[in-house]
């Protein structure tokens, strides 16, 4: 039978759910409070440059290639897509390692930074393939109802690496400490520090050494419009500039929702945006988590973000930019530990026009530039411009060039923007971190307990966070919508 389904927010998540809802037959309507779809993964067009506002790294191509084919697509109907070569560069203090488009090119770098460690990589990346099939066809697509979810013949032979830690299975092999931030790195896309991620989750480093890193041509946005476009083909209605004021529920079912006074009945209601904001449109009793629950929650980090437009083309760097030449161990406890300003940052450099002219003028430059910081920070302008003069200064360090006189064009996004734009709970970037105790059941419901009718979808819930987790996500939840309505 077809039913009216709202969905709220239209990111990652949100345009997944409305397209296999729509695909099974139901007329779905999204609303989105910005004015442009896409939700984190917005796009910033300016005097020429293209800036993806949000995600800036397309890893697991394959779960791209699943969304899009099941609906008969391929993602080369939508947008081009080119593996990076070389994936990105990582700065340290007295070296700069480069990450290959193949495992053969990165085991000779790690050879040549630690004698016999590509031996220990090639093992290490084996399991970690082996666990990226597991997770991505036996754990992921399941949707979070219970702990035997987890329970299958291929976990239950790896029940010790959800007790282990990622930084532990590491540091057992590896001893040079840029190897050891290297491996770690990926893990931080889950949220999380490495010492507190089970080791299980090194399938992300499957991801990165084994499948690579990717461009869509004209940016990470490609994707959204590509979305967009087969939502639209599918019968979806999109609304911007439609924030929602209330969640319409009677006799604990959701009716539907009200914007600018207006009511928009439906018989289903499901939400992209924010998972505490969402609950924040209902009234106390239909709430299923308190502002304790939220607030004692392993929030994933913030980020300051720069968007920098340059008149000239830089030198010495690649498309993607890791700059740890300072503790990375001291900015993980300024993040999750002792939340404060980090004193001496590590940042990321994504530079798309390296790779992609059309992102920004002849000649010039695409710029951004990212912190991870802890959420809900004091939030200034004084204290953006400070970090940005810190970090260009090491840039330009590590890159040998001077840049500052040359940038034309510069925009930021921090706490503040997290919070007015995307009604971020504390600010925070990516959700709830990917800890044991916030791992598949354990993380809030893609349905709710106290409504009927009203589900949930995105990086606060189940699979976690991330692009390729929130194209899955929407997928969990239509399929526990369709059983519902059937």
């Amino acid at each position: 039978m077809k039913r009216k389904i709202i969905v709220i927010g239209s990111g990652f998540s949100s345009l997944s759910a409305a397209c296999y809802l729509a695909k099974d037959g139901h007329e779905v309507v999204i609303y989105e409070k910005n004015n442009t779809v896409g939700g984190r993964a917005r796009q910033l067009v300016k005097d020429g440059f293209t800036f993806d506002m949000g995600p800036s790294w397309y890893w697991m191509p394959d779960i791209f290639d699943k969304f899009f084919a099941d609906f008969g697509k391929k993602t080369a109907n939508y947008y081009q897509l080119d593996k990076l070569s070389p994936a990105y560069k990582i700065f340290f203090s007295d070296d700069v390692i480069t990450i290959g488009d193949s495992l053969d090119k990165i085991c000779e770098e790690f050879e040549r930074i630690e004698k016999g460690s590509a031996k220990h990589l090639r093992k290490f990346i084996k399991q970690a393939q082996d666990n990226y099939h597991i997770a991505i066809d036996k754990i992921v697509l399941r949707p979070g109802l219970s702990p035997l979810e987890l329970i299958t013949p291929e976990t239950i032979t790896r029940v010790d690496q959800f007790f282990k830690t990622i930084s532990s299975q590491v540091r057992k092999k590896f001893k040079n400490p840029k190897l050891i931030s290297t491996l770690e790195f990926p893990v931080l896309f889950l949220g999380a520090k490495p010492n507190k991620t089970p080791s299980f989750y090194s399938f992300m480093n499957f991801a990165d050494f084994g499948l690579g890193t990717w461009h869509p041509k004209g940016g990470m946005y490609e994707i959204i419009k590509a979305m967009k476009h087969l939502a639209e083909e599918l019968g979806v209605i999109l609304n911007t500039d439609s924030a929602i004021d209330e969640i319409v529920v009677e006799n604990k079912i959701a009716k539907g929702v009200v914007i600018k006074g207006k009511t928009y009945l439906a018989d289903v209601v499901l939400s992209g945006a924010d998972y505490h904001h969402t609950e924040t449109l209902l009234n106390k009793d239909n709430k299923q988590f308190s502002e304790a629950y939220w607030n004692k929650k392993t929030f994933a980090p913030s980020s300051l973000l720069f968007y920098v437009g340059f008149n000239k083309k830089l030198k010495n760097i690649e498309h993607h930019n890791l700059f740890f030449d300072t503790d990375f161990e001291l900015h993980a406890k300024e993040i999750y530990d002792d939340p404060v300003w980090p004193k001496n940052p590590l940042f990321y450099a994504n530079f798309p026009s390296v790779t992609d002219s059309s992102m920004a003028p002849e000649h010039c430059e695409t710029g951004f530039f990212l912190i991870p910081i802890a959420p809900n920070l004091e939030d200034t302008p004084e204290l953006r411009e400070k970090y940005l003069n810190l970090i260009l200064k090491r840039f330009e360090e590590k890159t040998q060039q001077t840049i500052e006189n040359n940038i034309i064009l510069k925009e930021s996004f921090c706490v503040n923007d997290f919070k007015s734009e995307y009604n971020s709970y504390k600010g925070n970037a990516y959700g709830l971190a990917n800890t044991l105790t916030q791992t598949a059941f354990l993380r809030p419901g893609l349905k709710s307990k106290k409504v009927k009718n009203l589900y949930f979808t995105g990086q606060l819930t189940v699979p976690g966070p991330g692009v390729p987790p929130a194209l899955i996500s929407g997928k969990l939840v239509s399929e526990l919508i369709a059983k519902s309505l059937n």
